[in-house]
């Protein structure tokens, strides 16, 4: 079993199925081939991992385990918290001082905050004035030029130093050692998209103004652009946990996440009556509903579900919809065109017949917000795709993903 792996996750399917919860499978076999099929498209760049968000909603323990079990050696988080987390589980996995993980925050300097960026030995990645000047100062007064990265802005004005401060950015540097220049694609899975090849010419025109250090601009999508500038340092983080970085085209990564829900209860409903709250929708004619464990608590987003596509989930080898309002614990599926469904019963909420993306098509949203969304109430197992116990928990009627 892999070693990031949660066996007693696995040990708990059948209490969880027997108590009713909702099951969230975490397959780590599958995020660590998207890591290795990233780091070979790399072509000699470093390929790093984006944990954020509790690393996209799937546990930021067991995905760093198993993105360190398999070479991973930098991780980028948003926030110091995490970074002070994602330490702690470098350190019990990684006890050679020497070979400890690089983790970056990407959300740069917290006001004060440097002495505890040095503790736990985080790099804070710069993107102003303001930053760089107090990074530099406490640098200077600790006696150690500890290490930062300079995020270069390129045309998202969300974080990153503009090109007129690069000046006085790098007489700063001095006090300090800057070991990574970074920017970020504002449209990168738009493969044809000026805007990208006039970022990179940004980028280069930027670096070439601060002290040769390595560079980083590729996100998730930018490792697939026709010519991805790779340079010494790759990010992903969607793709890593099985989202499309290619829209439009079949996903070249492997499903990591699958999510079922028990079937609580089974009614026949006649034509004209509704279900659910303010009797948003209307039996055409008569219909069969099955009630299942799952709301927006768990992060099924109720207005997403009250969009013009309409949501699906996978019972009984079909399709189906589901009606009336999402509520806080509760939704209501349509299975009148199916074979009967018992309670209990699982139906595939996310897995081989519904994905990241298209789950977050039909919500009209984005596969990021649909994974970071994920609720605390699933139980969580944390498998390897050649474990029966994935297929299991996602419903014996689905088929397996060659």
């Amino acid at each position: 079993m892999l070693k990031g792996a949660d066996p007693q996750g696995i040990d708990r399917l059948d209490e969880a199925r027997t108590t009713g919860q909702s099951i969230l499978t975490i397959d780590l076999g599958a995020l660590a081939e998207n890591w290795r099929r990233l780091a070979d498209r790399a072509r000699g760049s470093e390929c790093a991992a984006v944990v954020k968000a509790d690393a996209y909603g799937l546990g930021i323990a067991p995905v760093a385990r198993a993105l360190l079990d398999e070479g991973c050696k930098t991780f980028f988080v948003a926030h110091l918290r995490e970074g002070e987390i994602l330490r702690q589980v470098v350190r019990e996995v990684v006890r050679d001082a020497a070979s400890q993980a690089r983790i970056f925050i990407l959300n740069g300097l917290a006001p004060s905050a440097a002495p505890f960026y040095v503790a736990s030995q985080l790099i804070p990645v710069l993107g102003s004035l303001p930053e760089i000047t107090e990074w530099a100062e406490f640098c200077a007064a600790d006696g150690a030029p500890h290490p930062a990265a300079i995020h270069i802005d390129t045309g998202m004005n969300r974080l990153g130093l503009p090109e007129r401060d690069l000046p006085r950015a790098r007489v700063l540097m001095d006090s300090f050692t800057p070991v990574l220049a970074m920017s970020h694609f504002i449209s990168a899975e738009d493969l044809s998209a000026p805007r990208n090849r006039m970022q990179i010419e940004r980028f280069e025109r930027a670096c070439a103004q601060l002290p040769p250090m390595p560079a980083s601009l590729c996100n998730s999508s930018g490792m697939f652009l026709e010519e991805a500038p790779f340079l010494d340092l790759c990010r992903p983080g969607y793709a890593l946990y099985g989202g499309n970085p290619t829209p439009g085209s079949d996903n070249p990564m492997r499903r990591v996440v699958g999510l079922s829900a028990p079937v609580l209860q089974v009614r026949d409903v006649a034509a004209g009556e509704t279900a659910g709250y303010n009797a948003r929708w209307t039996a055409p004619s008569r219909r069969r509903l099955a009630t299942i464990n799952l709301g927006y608590a768990d992060g099924f987003l109720r207005s997403g579900a009250e969009g013009p596509i309409g949501v699906e989930v996978y019972a009984g080898g079909h399709y189906c919809p589901i009606v009336g309002r999402v509520s806080m614990d509760l939704s209501i599926v349509d299975i009148s065109e199916i074979g009967p469904l018992r309670r209990g019963d699982p139906v595939e909420v996310l897995g081989p017949n519904i994905s990241v993306d298209g789950l977050a098509t039909e919500m009209g949203t984005i596969g990021y917000e649909i994974l970071t969304r994920l609720g605390a109430r699933f139980h969580r197992a944390y498998v390897r795709s050649e474990d029966a116990s994935l297929e299991q928990a996602v419903g014996e009627e689905s088929p397996s993903e060659g």
